[in-house]
């Protein structure tokens, strides 16, 4: 996932006007097939001695994401062809971080064993807002109609293809969130431990039934202020002042 924020010390190439839409993540390891093949062997060699998956970093369609199996089936050759073992039936899956990816994510999970939402670079590309950027902080919004519609569309596509949906990012570990994606139908949630009781508590609490009740209600709001509103709200009405502690 190098490039953007993540820079490789004298590693040429990425000075660029925009990086965090730039030579990065696996449009980096498709441009530089030296160092993609090589971490692609050393993930497959590894494999053989441990349960391990393979994720694509940044996938914004189905020809670069056809293009990245290529270069992983032309390494596996090459370990067959010198009697090199390693997990053949190794799954294989992809961020969905891009707006496009998610549009298409009905395309990609014929071509992916799972998904991986990740939240944090999904709500910047979505609303077109530089989360890093003071200014314009206050239009980094997960409750955006926008992201959720998005975040809905991917599970659901990966539901339909028999695909497991998880996700990562600040959104994930999101006490209010975590009732929309339980009624979306997501598959797990990644997060610090220290989130983990509250939203443990959170999905031991609610039924599925009752998510998705609250999950229509909110899709047909039309701005996050509102979403947000309803949501902490409805939190308080069902937990107290458990989650504002």
């Amino acid at each position: 996932d190098v490039g953007g924020d993540k820079v490789i010390p004298g590693m040429e190439g990425f000075d660029e006007d925009n990086p965090i839409l730039g030579w990065r993540a696996m449009r980096f390891s498709l441009a530089r097939k030296d160092i993609f093949r090589t971490q692609l062997r050393a993930l497959l060699r590894a494999s053989n001695y441990g349960k391990l998956k393979i994720m694509f970093p940044m996938i914004s369609g189905g020809e670069e994401l056809d293009n990245a199996l290529t270069v992983l089936e032309q390494v596996k050759e090459e370990l067959r062809t010198n009697e090199l073992p390693f997990d053949e039936e190794i799954e294989v899956g992809i961020m969905i971080e891009v707006p496009s990816a998610a549009l298409t994510a009905d395309i990609l999970a014929s071509k992916s064993d799972f998904f991986s939402i990740g939240t944090n670079d999904l709500i910047q590309y979505t609303i077109a807002v530089d989360r890093g950027n003071e200014k314009i902080a206050y239009l980094y919004q997960p409750f955006h109609p926008g992201v959720l519609r998005l975040i809905r569309m991917v599970v659901e596509a990966g539901s339909a293809g028999g695909v497991p949906v998880a996700m990562c990012g600040e959104m994930a570990s999101d006490p209010l969130a975590a009732l929309l994606l339980l009624g979306m139908g997501i598959d797990e949630l990644s997060m610090s431990p220290h989130n983990i009781l509250k939203i443990k508590h959170i999905i031991r609490s609610v039924a599925q039934s009752e998510a998705k009740e609250l999950l229509e209600k909110v899709m047909e709001m039309d701005s996050y202020l509102n979403i947000d509103r309803f949501l902490r709200e409805w939190m308080y009405d069902k937990f107290g002042d458990f989650f504002t502690a």
